[in-house]
């Protein structure tokens, strides 16, 4: 992960301030792997392996290769998960047109389509209208500990429905202003405040990364790694998760994981006053200075409620009209929630801000600086490697060693196991990559044992967001590592507790009850 690139959906460029020791491990991480990744797969290629077919031979191979980059990054990890598809094209695991046909799977364009609500919504600056409106509520006051809880309750609800990098990079200099009106506080109490051995201003950093996180797990497209499993759900199960079904089961995760992380936030990094003078005046004073809603805030609005309402709208026709009605088979056969994603984000292009200019709520210059093309590239080659994997009997044979190994035989050690190995590879590497990788293991193994492979699905997208140990762990980290206020100790503590009960106290009990009665 390029520490001076994180911004998405027009988020501001943030620099990670790296100690000599990371840049050290980073350097030698990335040279390390530049080379180990090849080799890794010419000594697997050469390798005979019983009960491979050829073509899973050799694809393992490139699997090898791909996960091996996706952990190092010697390359930006688009670019990895281009070269898998490539590579299994030339050593004939599959054809050209199969390798790439996952590229412009629906799921793609419900991403791109989301993307372009995300950008509309934060060039007009309709993400810091609602950020300031609760902010601003008289329950927060000047109170540190409700200014916490406002502020992580602000980055999940945004975070759910706008790119986690976008909303942290979005939240970031909200709190930066809080802390600089708690260090005029003290400067006019003739107290000099060090910001970054201040304990408050380390939970104040890792609220705003940590909800961010959090809050991706409400919706589909709140984070990569719940489109992928959805998306893989569908190809390799056959089973179709509907926005309103994941929802049902978001909104229940991202509660608790957020609970989760209000409390040990506030338990370990308590503020030292009562209250924060001059917090209520800089965010009356912020959100005043936005003005009166602008045409092009109220297009945003109506295209983004356009299209919750018609993503939800099944959930609410299954529920009037059961799930077997022609009506809602009519309305899912027009409906999809690509089709949906699209419809809004081109309706950006045509509602004006004003008319006689010509002027729209979205140019093109701005949605394409606005997508996140990286993420879509990442979806495509992670939905090819698994479509492969699936195809030609690598991912069965990979689970049974796996399930051998693991020694899991019932439902749940299956989650328990792929829970914590999606959380793992998420501190390591990117939780998109590692959604990848773990996410076609998870489902085959679940399906061969004679389970349903939804729940351990769930889990391992739940998981992945769940990484929140290391500043290379998620984009998120990075940008609030970034200012000088986490100690590199702190976030490892932090992270480790919170992700430890997270695993335990919800994810868990989720995908076995929550998720199942929902109707999988």
């Amino acid at each position: 992960m390029e520490p001076t690139k994180m911004g998405k959906n027009n988020s501001p460029q943030l620099d990670l301030k790296l100690s000599q020791e990371e840049q050290k491990f980073d350097y030698w991480r990335k040279t390390i792997g530049i080379f180990l990744g090849p080799a890794l797969a010419v000594l697997v290629y050469l390798i005979p392996i019983a009960g491979l077919k050829a073509q899973a031979h050799g694809l393992l191979a490139v699997v090898v290769f791909v996960a091996t980059w996706w952990i190092t990054e010697p390359v930006p990890i688009p670019v990895t998960s281009m070269l898998g598809p490539v590579l299994a094209t030339l050593m004939g695991v599959v054809t050209p047109t199969q390798a790439f046909a996952p590229f412009a799977n629906p799921l793609i364009f419900l991403f791109m389509g989301s993307f372009m609500l995300a950008s509309a919504m934060m060039n007009h600056g309709l993400d810091k209208r609602f950020a300031y409106a609760i902010l601003s509520m008289k329950w927060v006051g000047s109170s540190p500990t409700r200014i916490l809880l406002a502020l992580g309750l602000v980055t999940a609800l945004c975070s759910g429905w706008v790119s986690n990098t976008a909303t942290t990079a979005m939240m970031f200099p909200i709190a930066m202003g809080l802390l600089m009106a708690i260090k005029d506080m003290h400067a006019t109490a003739g107290r000099e405040l060090e910001l970054s051995k201040y304990t408050y201003a380390t939970g104040i950093m890792l609220m705003a990364g940590y909800a961010s996180s959090v809050g991706g797990v409400l919706t589909p497209v709140g984070t990569p790694p719940n489109l992928i499993m959805v998306g893989l759900l569908e190809q390799m199960g056959g089973v179709r998760v509907s926005f309103f079904q994941w929802m049902m089961w978001g909104s229940v995760a991202m509660v608790g994981y957020f609970i989760i992380v209000f409390v040990v936030l506030k338990k370990m990094f308590p503020a030292d006053v009562d209250h924060i003078e001059g917090a209520e005046q800089l965010i009356r004073e912020r959100r005043a200075s936005l003005g009166p809603w602008k045409t092009g805030e109220i297009n945003a609005v109506v295209a983004f409620a356009v299209a919750v309402t018609l993503w939800v709208l099944p959930g609410i026709l299954s529920m009037l009209y059961g799930s077997a009605h022609p009506i809602l088979a009519t309305y899912n056969k027009y409906f999809s929630e690509a089709v949906v994603a699209m419809l809004a984000g081109l309706l950006l292009f045509l509602l004006p801000t004003s008319w006689a200019e010509r002027k729209f709520t979205l140019s093109w210059a701005e949605a394409v600086k606005g997508i996140d093309w990286g993420t879509l590239i990442l979806f495509g080659g992670g939905l090819s490697l698994g479509t492969m994997m699936y195809g030609t009997g690598l991912s069965k044979w990979l689970g049974d060693v796996i399930v051998s190994a693991s020694g899991a035989n019932s439902e749940v050690v299956i989650i328990i196991v792929f829970s914590l190995f999606s959380l793992l590879m998420s501190e390591l590497t990117s939780h998109t990559a590692a959604t990848n990788m773990v996410g076609p293991l998870g489902i085959t193994v679940a399906i061969s044992s004679g389970f349903n492979p939804v729940p351990v699905a769930v889990a391992i997208a739940l998981s992945s967001s769940l990484g929140f140990m290391l500043p290379v762990s998620t984009p998120p980290n990075a940008i609030v590592y970034g200012s000088g206020y986490i100690p590199i100790t702190k976030m490892i503590k932090s992270g480790a507790i919170i992700d430890i009960i997270g695993i335990v106290l919800v994810t868990i009990p989720l995908v076995l009850y929550v998720v199942k009665w929902v109707g999988f």
